[in-house]
């Protein structure tokens, strides 16, 4: 599957620049394309300065809103985000048809924070205009949710969240959700942490667009999960885990594959990297709540079996039993077994119903300090009246 990736704010830029980076990857190592453009988007010009993968020139990096931040930001006033993208979206549609091999991918993905300003306000009203003029490509979002100490410290980060998420699931075709917090490393740095969080959020996408795309007999699967699997699967809310287990060379020699400690060695691996990618899910949900789900898994041809198979989509049905299942196979790697895994139509998604039930609270209390602010003015106004003017 080809996905022409497009980034807003700071945090969806730099997730983009990642995907420009994995593209570069799959280029080198596998000889594919896997997203035909990557863009960045932002109203800050330092942020987009920041960027190494995606392009340098003005078509890949888009500045929007000059006249109105100076190219300084919208300072998280994600309503000021949300204008400019309609002021500005054309110059997003203009740079993205522009691109040479447009036209080969299957899917945008979108992808900005929930709490920043530009990114928050901008990608749903940019989601709604490619819709608008590409009908037969399905538009995807990938949001980042904040960390707790976002969350507790400051409101305007729940408020935006909360718009953020009504707009988009409005308009995206499915809407993947990342919670930053379960991918925090207690022991690295604030600029390691960040790093290490954005590529594990991509990282689950890699074989799932690279397994499609292959040209090589020998690494195409027994069954091929491709753009037209992905697309049917995916709805709604979203979430993705990525595990991974190391199998042993069962094909060396010495080694008897027909026994049967060897035989309940590989299924157990193949669960073992089942349980990695759940627990690593992108966000706590509950899996029975998805109306569908695919698996992908990526394993030496020689150490792929239909019993391994089985007791994957066992395990995943096991799970989420109202689920339409889709699996493929990808022939790959050396000695690593890898599961990726896609819940998608969730009916219930608990952190999207804290958010808005706290935001409704909130708005009240933004109003009653806004007249409180306004009425002590007023009296201060009031107390200097008769003091002359110099102007």
């Amino acid at each position: 599957m080809k996905l022409l990736v497009i980034g807003f704010g700071q945090c969806g830029c730099r997730i983009a620049d990642q995907f420009a980076r994995l593209n570069q990857r799959a280029r080198r190592q596998r000889g594919i394309e896997i997203t035909p453009g990557v863009f960045a988007v932002n109203t800050d010009s330092a942020d987009l300065s920041g960027l190494s993968a995606i392009k340098s020139d003005y078509r890949h990096r888009i500045l929007i809103g000059g006249g109105k931040t100076g190219g300084h930001g919208v300072g998280k006033i994600n309503e000021l985000g949300a204008e400019i993208a309609k002021e500005d979206g054309d110059k997003v549609i203009d740079a993205i048809r522009s691109a040479k091999r447009f036209f080969e991918s299957d899917a945008f993905l979108l992808v900005s924070s929930a709490a920043g300003g530009t990114g928050s306000g901008a990608i749903s009203i940019i989601t709604q205009m490619i819709k608008e003029r590409y009908r037969d490509k399905p538009v995807y979002n990938l949001v980042i949710l904040p960390f707790e100490h976002e969350e507790a410290t400051e409101e305007r980060t729940l408020y935006n969240s909360a718009l953020c998420l009504k707009a988009v699931g409005s308009v995206a075709d499915a809407v993947f959700l990342i919670d930053n917090q379960r991918y925090v490393r207690k022991d690295f740095s604030l600029r390691d942490n960040l790093a290490k969080i954005n590529q594990l959020i991509v990282e689950p996408f890699y074989d799932l667009l690279c397994a499609g795309e292959e040209k090589k007999a020998k690494y195409i699967g027994a069954k091929i999960l491709d753009a037209g699997d992905i697309i049917q699967t995916l709805t709604g809310w979203t979430v993705m885990g990525y595990g991974k287990s190391e199998v042993p060379m069962l094909s060396l020699p010495f080694t008897r594959k027909s026994d049967f400690r060897s035989k309940s060695t590989e299924t157990h691996k193949g669960i073992q990297a089942m349980d990695e990618a759940m627990t690593e899910i992108s966000l706590k949900c509950n899996p029975a709540d998805a109306s569908r789900a695919l698996y992908l898994v990526k394993a030496p041809a020689e150490e792929m079996s239909m019993d391994l198979i089985k007791e994957i989509g066992d395990y995943l049905r096991s799970i989420a039993p109202a689920a339409t299942i889709r699996n493929g196979d990808y022939p790959r790697g050396g000695s690593i077994l890898e599961v990726t895994i896609v819940l998608s139509g969730l009916s219930d998604v608990e952190k999207i119903r804290e958010y808005y039930g706290r935001t409704i609270a909130l708005i009240p209390e933004f109003e009653r300090r806004q007249q409180e602010t306004e009425s002590r003015l007023q009296a201060l106004d009031e107390e200097g009246k008769d003091i002359p003017s110099l102007l």
